[in-house]
């Protein structure tokens, strides 16, 4: 009978062992489950804001493009010469105030 017991006793023993591994598994599992989600969440802020980021870069694009395009043009030529260089045309009146 003490043999019994004895594997009786070691079978709970093992029981216990196994349960406790699991247990601690399932703890670690948890804690990285919800350290991934906070990252995850983290990671979807900066998207939006990387994005925000995106889309005033193309806008910054389209209006450097329209100005390269305004630089190519007679009308911006005649504005820095009047403005910058204080050219005008033969029939042009200039107004100076007092």
């Amino acid at each position: 009978m003490g043999r019994r017991y004895n594997s009786s006793k070691a079978n709970r023993t093992g029981k216990m062992c196994v349960t406790m591994i699991v247990l601690a598994m399932v703890g670690v599992m948890s804690v990285q489950i919800v350290n991934l989600y906070k990252k995850d969440q983290q990671l979807i802020a900066q998207e939006k804001v990387l994005e925000k980021q995106k889309e005033a870069e193309l806008e910054r694009q389209e209006e450097m493009e329209a100005y390269d395009a305004y630089t190519k043009t007679q009308e911006y030529v005649e504005d820095i010469a009047k403005s910058k260089l204080g050219l005008v045309y033969k029939d042009e009146i200039i107004f100076k105030e007092k």
